[in-house]
């Protein structure tokens, strides 16, 4: 089995998205390279990161433009800098 380690405080983000064909109200299909990418994924691996604010299976908001997108084994991901990850998304309770 192959798995993908990140190095270098990079981690590694699933961005695999569901092949859906959109369309607008009046039926214009739009097409991928014109959808709006997301900025948030799931967290699939971290480097050896001391002090990591994230762990694997968080959800995070990342820079626009950052990291190389791959694809491996069928599945997407986005390999960024630690440093390129904005936020973590956490569920919380309504008061």
């Amino acid at each position: 089995m192959k798995e993908l380690l990140p190095v270098n405080q990079n981690v590694i983000l699933d961005v695999t998205e569901e092949q859906k064909e959109q369309t607008t109200a009046s039926g214009i299909i739009i097409p991928d390279s014109a959808k709006e990418k997301p900025k948030y994924a799931k967290v699939v691996a971290l480097s050896n990161i001391e002090n990591a604010e994230i762990a694997v299976g968080d959800m995070v908001y990342f820079k626009e433009f950052s990291g190389n997108e791959t694809e491996f084994e069928g599945q997407n991901y986005l390999v960024i800098p630690y440093a390129d990850i904005l936020a973590k998304i956490v569920e919380t309770e309504e008061i």
